[in-house]
């Protein structure tokens, strides 16, 4: 859990070595406070994606300190949270054989780990292992709502024999899709389309279901984008989203957040200048920031990240626009005049993808902006993040 920082031993974001990773507590939480709202509104529940975080104290923020229901991505993170106490988890990626032992362990505990599948096969190994040991293994059936990854169409044929494969065993829980085109919607109104269509392939797979005489407890949707966009989820009992605590420069670039909501940000140190190529060098490379480029195919390309002073504050035009193992290049956008940043000068880089720039960390140096800003902000705790698969 966090590390406090006690008053006689306040340190600031000066006195770290430099590359690290920073939360903003204040943006997180703001964050957090308008999707919660949103679902509420529409009158769903909400089931954050812990992926982007992978932290207990991250989100120790999402259900006032309760441990709510979330969405894991690895099992690493399902059995840490269930270690935390947290007893309701979706895991979110497609189940295989060699994982179940894992899940059923879980189960033993008292954990409900719903797992993911969108094939016969996979429903009859889920099936056998729930016979085997008799423990009910609750089981989603993806739905492929836009043709970005995984799962069944609504209307694919095999849908209602894997729910009876399913419901036979105990196992069947109901269905999730994920957007995951929604990640390309640049208007408001686009991304408004792709809330309906994933809320509308979910609740016609569940329909079909039912109609087989299957029971249905779960229609899950949600992605970032459609979250923040959606304006009707009838028919949808809960909400998934993670990126939205940190957010980053992709969501940006799609106008779901700005760059003042980024919680994220990873501190550099200015350790070189070459004038010739208009370039300022720091310490912070892709092992710092990671290799995402993804908002290379926006509008608006932000290299590998934008750059603030220490206090947070964005520095017109300077851009983090190259990366090799240790350096980062900045440079000036569009005949901006290049700053005077003498080395050992410390910037805060917005990362395009929190999710990858947050891998390449062990944990967070944690301030908060809501006390006021600073030159360089007081880190107020430390949060440890769970890693492996």
């Amino acid at each position: 859990m966090s590390t406090a920082f006690s008053p006689a031993a306040v340190r600031t974001l000066a006195d770290p070595d430099t590359p690290f990773a920073v939360v903003d507590a204040h943006r997180a939480r703001r964050n957090i406070a308008r999707l919660r709202a949103r679902a509420d509104r529409l009158g769903v529940g909400l089931r954050p994606h812990v992926k982007t975080a992978k932290s207990l104290d991250a989100a120790a923020l999402l259900h006032d300190g309760a441990p709510g229901p979330l969405t894991v991505s690895t099992l690493a993170e399902a059995e840490a949270f269930a270690d935390a106490g947290y007893r309701d988890l979706t895991y979110a990626v497609g189940i295989e054989p060699r994982k179940l032992p894992r899940v059923t362990a879980l189960s033993r505990r008292g954990v409900t780990l719903r797992v993911l599948l969108d094939s016969a096969e996979q429903a009859e190994f889920v099936a056998a292992a729930a016979r085997e040991t008799g423990l009910a293994l609750p089981a989603l059936i993806e739905i492929d709502c836009d043709g970005h990854r995984g799962g069944l169409k609504p209307d694919a044929p095999g849908l209602t024999g894997i729910g009876r494969v399913l419901h036979d065993a105990g196992c069947l829980d109901g269905v999730l899709t994920h957007a995951g085109e929604s990640y390309s919607a640049f208007t408001a109104e686009e991304r408004r389309a792709a809330a309906r269509d994933e809320r509308d392939a979910a609740v016609t797979a569940a329909r079909r279901l039912r109609a087989a005489g299957l029971p249905v407890r779960t229609v899950s949707v949600g992605s970032t984008p459609t979250a923040h966009a959606a304006d009707d989820l009838t028919g949808v009992t809960e909400l998934r989203a993670g990126n939205y605590v940190f957010f980053d420069l992709v969501m940006a670039g799609l106008g779901v957040c700005a760059p003042a909501d980024i919680a994220l940000s990873v501190v550099v140190t200015v350790i070189g200048h070459r004038p010739e190529y208009g370039w300022i060098v720091t310490d912070g490379g892709w092992m710092a920031l990671s290799r995402d480029r993804g908002t290379a195919g926006q509008p608006q390309d932000q290299g590998y990240g934008l750059v603030t002073d220490l206090s947070g504050t964005l520095i017109p035009g300077l851009v983090m626009t190259a990366a090799s193992q240790e350096h980062g290049t900045l440079t000036a956008r569009d005949g901006a005049a290049l700053p005077e940043l003498p080395i050992g000068t410390r910037l805060r880089i917005l990362p395009n993808h929190a999710c990858a720039t947050a891998a390449q960390h062990h944990g967070y140096h944690v301030v908060d902006s809501g006390r006021g800003t600073s030159a360089s902000p007081a880190i107020e705790a430390y949060w440890p993040r769970v890693s492996g698969w």
